[in-house]
């Protein structure tokens, strides 16, 4: 009895239609060598962060960014004309807060010599510091810093704050005697405390200041620097004041001691022995 039924079932089921299973739907894909990097692609999409890198500080400062664009395309066009004209802007303003820091009326003839001095030394100073970023680099980026603020602190700095002392002398009717003591008493005050600042400035502008921006920059902290040494420029004059104010009182009372002997021995001698 089992045995037909069997049969009856096997016949049964080879006679039925298969049914398929569903399949899932996948998209039209080739079957070259990159087609499973495509089908991650199309199926899982990664997101892939944004290359586009900000700009830097300087180029987001709206106006100023303008004012500075304005500034490095004049500095290519005519270099010597856009050095000199900012470096008679950095000396008027240097000038100009030393005279008040000071606490005295304003003086137009310091002006005057603060812009001559500025004027001559402007084209040097470029010369100077366009020669200093074309050499000293090496491989290592420490190392050509390194260089070229030992460089500058070297040479530069004391060529330059003798200069300015002594020309600040100078044009103010000083001799040269007075003109070398001016130097003795500024310059050597000056370079020391030139090491507190620019090694450091001079190191964050060949690191991170475009070349073009790196006048704007300097000239910046040039402003500071040369309020500073017009103050100290002022107080060696007063100083100056001070010492002939005290030798013509000493020699003032020397002629007065003279005098009075003088008329004292006159006296005696007119009076009946």
């Amino acid at each position: 009895m089992a045995a037909p039924f069997r049969v009856a079932l096997r016949r049964h089921l080879e006679l039925a239609p298969a049914r398929r299973l569903p399949r899932p739907a996948h998209r039209h894909q080739s079957s070259g060598p990159n087609s499973g990097a495509k089908e991650l692609k199309t199926e899982d999409p990664i997101p892939v962060q944004n290359t586009v890198g900000l700009l830097p500080f300087w180029q987001r400062l709206g106006p100023l960014t303008r004012a500075g664009q304005a500034y490095a395309r004049a500095q290519r066009k005519r270099p010597w004309v856009t050095q000199v004209t900012s470096t008679l802007v950095i000396y008027f303003c240097a000038d100009l807060s030393a005279q008040r820091i000071s606490g005295n009326s304003y003086d137009p003839k310091r002006t005057v010599r603060s812009l001559i001095i500025g004027g001559v030394s402007s084209i040097p100073s470029y010369t100077w510091f366009m020669w200093l970023s074309r050499n000293f680099n090496y491989s290592s980026h420490l190392l050509s810093i390194a260089a070229k603020v030992a460089v500058n602190q070297t040479f530069f700095t004391p060529i330059f704050n003798t200069y300015f002392f002594g020309a600040q002398a100078l044009l103010s009717g000083d001799t040269l005697s007075e003109t070398w003591e001016r130097v003795k008493m500024t310059v050597p005050v000056s370079i020391a405390n030139s090491l507190k600042l620019w090694p450091a400035v001079t190191a964050f502008s060949f690191t991170y200041v475009p070349l073009e921006y790196r006048s704007v920059f300097a000239g910046v902290v040039a402003v500071g620097w040369q309020t500073y040494l017009s103050f100290l420029n002022r107080q060696a004059e007063l100083r100056e004041e001070s010492q002939k104010m005290i030798l013509a009182s000493a020699e003032h009372e020397k002629l007065a001691s003279v005098i009075t002997t003088d008329s004292v021995d006159c006296q005696k001698r007119r009076l009946p022995t």
